[in-house]
């Protein structure tokens, strides 16, 4: 989920200006009155102390103001409540649906062309009757893994979209991104607000809603996936062609869970204690365990685990990420001054997966900015605070520190 928000600017209409005050009156005790002057953003700032339920406070100012072409912003500054007043109202415009159908058929294409390929072994014959039956198994097979990752996509993204719909702010349908040979098919999916969020509230609602529906769908689908899954012995060697998917925890125990053993079983952990090496191959993938024994991925297996990714991704705590979403509504402002230490973990990280200082770039010049809602004055309530410290565990119990190794190719 994305935000991309401006209160466009209109031109000021002289002769209101005393019309402002008595309606902010009516949802705050006033100390202060400061007008908008030279190249200040705003066209009047109130301090003071808000009246009454705040959220319904802004509802009331903001109903208010809409006539008169003013958005209010709720804020607090040196201890007081402030109402600043900026010109202009976001009236979202509608979008076209066509063009998120054409990416979804796309993608789906994109999806369904990856699947196949990946379990397409081509053989030398040249008799159509012969290969056949290999082209539409690996067609099958490829169905199964697109039905499964879109299932998950869709999940996620529509759990951000009926939350924004819920709250009433307007919201863009997905955006699906097909991408072709790769390991997955697409980059994922976006949604983008049209209209900054209300409140703390309700931007919560918004990012995590996403990941709790995907990790809802793939959860289950890594179950099944498993069940159709074999154990397989590894390559004694580095010899052989031989990809290894990332753990996370979370991974680690429902593998246990369905083949009662911790896996990849590297066969011996070499004099170190199990939890020592555990902790070193999470972190590093090292030592690989040649000749130690792995579950052979079923494609709807694989779609569950790209769903357990897809999720830690969008978890990361910084800028217009879903986890920073979270991280924002926890510690407000002071969210920014957790950004130098994500960037510097994912930069260690990607001495072992190099694919980490594509994130921390992007993250650098893209993610600096947070989403802040008009209303930042209502606090979360306690389930709400229940709810972020759970986005946080979750992403915890999902991030994959070496997503993918590969070795002989």
């Amino acid at each position: 989920m994305t935000t991309d928000i401006s209160i466009p600017q209109t031109p000021w209409l002289a002769g209101q200006d005393d019309q402002l005050t008595p309606l902010v009156r009516q949802v705050m005790r006033i100390d202060d009155i400061t007008w908008g002057q030279g190249n200040k953003d705003y066209v009047v700032r109130y301090r003071g102390t808000i009246v009454g339920d705040v959220s319904a406070a802004y509802d009331k100012l903001a109903s208010a103001l809409r006539n008169f072409d003013i958005t209010p912003m709720f804020r607090k500054e040196e201890g007081r409540h402030a109402v600043v007043l900026v010109k202009g109202v976001v009236r979202p415009t509608p979008s076209n649906a066509w063009i998120n159908l054409l990416l979804f058929v796309i993608t789906l294409l994109s999806v369904l062309l990856t699947g196949t390929l990946l379990h397409y072994e081509p053989t030398a014959s040249g008799n159509f009757s012969v290969i056949w039956p290999d082209i539409l198994r690996a067609i099958g097979l490829g169905m199964s893994f697109t039905i499964s990752i879109l299932a998950i996509l869709l999940a996620h993204e529509f759990g951000h979209y009926l939350a924004a719909r819920f709250h009433g702010t307007a919201v863009t349908l997905p955006y699906f991104i097909p991408f072709p040979f790769s390991p997955f098919g697409t980059m994922g999916a976006f949604i983008r607000l049209k209209e900054p969020p209300k409140n703390k509230r309700i931007l919560l609602d918004i990012g995590i809603a996403g990941p709790l529906a995907g990790l809802a769908v793939a959860i289950p689908i890594l179950f099944i996936g498993l069940l159709l899954s074999d154990l397989d012995s590894l390559p004694v060697s580095a010899n052989a062609a031989v990809s290894l998917e990332g753990n996370s925890l979370l991974y680690l125990l429902v593998k246990y869970i369905i083949f009662g053993q911790w896996l990849p079983d590297p066969g011996s952990y070499g004099g170190l204690h199990p939890v020592l090496y555990w902790i070193r191959y999470l972190f590093t993938g090292m030592p690989v365990p040649f000749g130690g024994t792995d579950v052979l991925l079923h494609p709807v297996a694989w779609a569950g685990w790209a769903g357990l990714l897809v999720t830690a991704l969008n978890l990361i705590p910084a800028g217009q990420l879903d986890g920073g979403h979270v991280l924002y509504v926890l510690m407000g402002a002071k969210a920014r001054a957790v950004l130098p230490f994500i960037l510097t973990a994912l930069v260690v990280l990607g001495t072992v997966w190099p694919g980490w200082w594509l994130w921390a770039f992007l993250i650098f010049f893209l993610g600096r900015v947070y989403a802040e809602p008009l209303d930042q004055i209502t606090p979360l309530d306690s389930n709400r605070r229940a709810v972020a410290l759970l986005g946080l565990i979750i992403f915890i119990l999902v991030f994959t520190p070496v997503p993918l190794s590969v070795f002989g190719v």
